[in-house]
């Protein structure tokens, strides 16, 4: 029987300060050891803290961190999910078992911005749950119902009370984004009509801009868009997003920009034949940045500083936990360099050519930029 795959990339904090993920020690396919490891990322230098138990945990298990510096694990066992809370005692590894739910099938969603609860989704084809698996006052509970099978998960404002899901009606047709208000029992609104027969799926939020990024087949096949929470304007596709032998998809957008979602710096994951690196964009600026990812990145994972550095989590056989700074470039009007107007004559955004990208050099924490640079104008 062929090994399962390894568990993918690492989960961080809302705030970036803590992370976790699945790790083990070297070892023959199929043979290695898992356990959560919780990475520290607010302090002068980051370092990891292994949470082994005395059984290694299997490779399909899910772990999230809290902002007090536990990390919640949910196990698959049977058609059973348990779930609890581990944390470094001494030498050791303390645990506090939570509770199960009798469902064969839970994904974790995002930490809630408040720090201190993680929900998961039970998802069926003609109605799916949410429950608070960490956080509650007595284990897991079933928080809400929505109806059709549900997908995804964003979190929409600072206190974890809105959560947008991805939802496909119980009757089968298109995708639409919708918003769950946890403090309405889980009321259910639409989020993104953009056409009516059109998969519109909500990638990523602020909440500081109300900037929204999205992936959508309105325009005849998937394309990333972005568009503004409770604006009356429509959603805009931007050509620099659209490349010819890559994906792009974003992962983390700059805090901090309140009522200037234009201005936001955006970190996007660019898959394409020679492997993963990163892209930086904004709205306002019509181009998308490219860098070589750090050797050993944690492919898709990372947060900005309100300042607008990017921060980046990487592992690798030189450095067990480190992190790389990317400082967020200027964007420079094209007609500053070329002469040339900044539209194309029928009015569209310039196309994006797939540059070898930038290579992106990891930085010792106690050296990066703490602050974007001042330049001249």
């Amino acid at each position: 029987m062929a090994a399962p795959p390894p568990p993918a990339g690492i989960t961080l904090t809302a705030d970036g300060a803590y992370a976790a993920r699945l790790t083990a020690a070297p070892g023959p396919p199929g043979e290695r050891s898992w356990y959560p490891e919780r990475w520290t990322l607010d302090g002068p230098e980051p370092y990891a803290v292994p949470l082994p138990l005395d059984q290694p945990e299997e490779p399909d298990s899910e772990v999230a961190p809290l902002a007090d510096g536990r990390v919640l694990i949910r196990r698959r066992v049977a058609d059973r999910q348990m779930f609890s809370l581990l944390y470094p005692t001494g030498p050791g590894t303390g645990e506090l078992l939570l509770g199960t739910v009798e469902h064969p099938e839970m994904t974790l969603l995002p930490p809630s911005p408040d720090g201190r609860c993680v929900y998961a989704l039970a998802a069926g084809e003609r109605g799916s749950s949410l429950w608070l698996v960490a956080g509650g006052p007595r284990g897991p509970e079933e928080v809400a119902r929505v109806a059709g099978h549900c997908s995804g998960g964003t979190w929409l404002d600072r206190e974890g009370r809105m959560l947008a899901l991805d939802r496909r009606e119980p009757g089968g047709g298109p995708v639409k984004a919708v918003a769950v208000d946890l403090g309405r029992w889980g009321e259910v609104t639409p989020l993104l009509q953009i056409a009516p027969e059109s998969d519109d799926r909500l990638l990523l939020a602020d909440a500081d801009s109300g900037l929204l990024l999205i992936r959508s087949d309105a325009p005849g096949h998937d394309r990333l868009g972005w568009g503004v929470l409770g604006s009356c304007l429509p959603v805009r596709f931007p050509e620099c997003l659209r490349l010819p032998e890559a994906v792009a998809t974003p992962f983390a957008v700059q805090p901090g920009q309140m009522l200037m979602p234009e201005s936001c710096a955006v970190a996007l994951r660019i898959d394409g034949a020679r492997g993963s690196w990163v892209g930086v964009w904004r709205p306002t600026g019509r181009r998308l940045h490219q860098f070589a990812a750090p050797l050993g990145w944690l492919s898709g994972a990372g947060c900005w500083s309100r300042e607008g550095v990017l921060r980046l989590p990487y592992a690798n056989a030189a450095t067990s936990c480190g992190v790389a700074m990317l400082e967020a470039p200027e964007d420079v009007e094209p007609s500053c360099v070329t002469g040339r107007t900044e539209d194309g004559d029928d009015g569209t955004e310039p196309s994006a050519a797939l540059a070898a990208p930038v290579v992106c050099k990891p930085v010792p924490l106690g050296q990066a930029p703490l602050h974007g640079a001042v330049r001249p104008d």
